[in-house]
């Protein structure tokens, strides 16, 4: 069974199309939905489904159980009961009225973890990509006697750790990984997309450089702020979520971004954003630029 994984990106719409165009036989897509996501980007879903006539089997995680857990260990805490974290009673009780199942996935793994992912402890990607698709679609498959070829839309040039991966590895029951667009560039990508007549993701023609979560943990200046100069909403729902987070966490404290000299939380984080080099002065051109017209990191508004 060959089974790829869709993002609403360009690399995973790429090697889907690939596995069109090479008529691969057994073909799935899987989208695991990550609640971190722009409203455009599951269009987009709907979109490619359509274009392509290949349907798109949606997942999503459920961390119910773990928040349940986590309210028994806080309800031991607040009887008095000695269990792992050093949680004292008063966090335990302020972090008990808070540690409830929102449905968002994103969400409800932070309240459980009682912190956001960051790059140096990048548990979102497993949690909401890797384990959900292994577990609620592909070892099925294998229960039933498949073999699973996986295909994934990684590129070597997206950063070093990648480019290190093979194209094909084998990682045991029954699962081979396989990355056939390994060592294509972004324009590849996009030529695959043209080629086929498919429409790339809206949000590359809106100054997004990378599409999924918005904004992933990776995030960098220039994307954040054209997050918060385009889409706003998102970044007070991410306000929200670090209320949230932090609420439930042991400290009381928790951040979308790791706090630094840039700042603490969405807002500080937000206004860095808009500073030149340095940090210290704002870049006033920006302001200038219409929000509304195309702009494209890629080229595709030319």
């Amino acid at each position: 069974m060959n089974i790829v994984s869709i993002s609403g990106g360009k690399d995973s719409a790429a090697t889907l199309l690939l596995a069109l165009e090479q008529n691969v036989s057994n073909l799935l897509a899987v989208f695991a939905d990550t609640g971190n996501e722009h409203e455009i980007t599951y269009q987009y879903i709907r979109y490619l489904e359509h274009k392509v006539g290949v349907p798109i089997i949606w997942l999503k995680a459920d961390f119910s159980k773990q928040i349940e857990n986590k309210r028994k260990r806080l309800f031991k805490v607040i009887r008095g009961e000695i269990v792992k974290g050093n949680w004292s009673r008063k966090s335990a009780i302020r972090a008990l009225k808070h540690t409830n199942v929102t449905g968002n996935p994103f969400l409800d793994l932070c309240i459980w973890k009682g912190r956001f992912p960051s790059t140096k402890a990048r548990f979102c990607s497993t949690e909401l990509k890797r384990e959900v698709i292994l577990f609620k679609l592909q070892f099925p498959l294998i229960d039933q006697g498949y073999k699973i070829i996986s295909w994934q839309g990684v590129r070597a040039d997206e950063s070093p750790d990648r480019a290190k991966l093979p194209i094909s590895d084998n990682i045991g029951d029954g699962v081979t990984n396989y990355r056939p667009i390994h060592k294509w560039t972004a324009s590849d990508c996009f030529d695959m997309h043209f080629k086929h007549g498919v429409e790339p993701n809206p949000l590359y023609k809106q100054g997004m450089g990378r599409v999924g979560c918005m904004p992933c943990i990776h995030c960098n200046k220039a994307e954040l702020r054209k997050i918060a100069d385009r889409f706003p909403v998102e970044i007070e729902r991410i306000k929200q979520w670090e209320r949230m987070v932090s609420a439930a966490s042991r400290l009381g404290s928790s951040t979308f971004f790791h706090s630094d000299k840039r700042g603490h939380g969405i807002n500080e984080l937000v206004e860095w954003s808009k500073t030149t080099r340095g940090g210290k002065h704002y870049d006033l051109i920006p302001l200038t630029e219409d929000q509304s017209a195309c702009s494209s990191v890629y080229g595709l508004c030319e």
